[in-house]
């Protein structure tokens, strides 16, 4: 009996992987950070919230840059985007 249920759970298993890709989401622990941009360097790699407070991005030369400007916030506001990057620390 045993033999009959795992041979059929195995089948259904094999049979599941030909329908198709499923979507999975993952809880992941990390650094990742939810913010708003609103645009005024132009696009940029990835960033973080530094120790000091301020935001540090990656432009599109992976050069790093701090936002003197608080072009990057935590909350929203009237001409800014939702953001989300890893915020991994990096030497720059």
């Amino acid at each position: 009996m045993l033999k009959k249920l795992f041979v059929s759970a195995f089948a259904a298993l094999l049979l599941a992987g030909c329908a198709g890709p499923v979507r999975v989401d993952v809880a992941a622990a990390g650094p990742y950070y939810d913010g708003y941009y609103d645009g005024y360097y132009g696009p940029f790699v990835d960033g973080y919230w530094g120790g000091d407070g301020a935001f540090w991005y990656q432009d599109g030369g992976h050069v790093w840059h701090q936002d003197a400007g608080r072009h990057f916030n935590h909350t929203g506001g009237v001409g800014f985007s939702h953001v989300h990057g890893s915020g991994v620390h990096r030497a720059h």
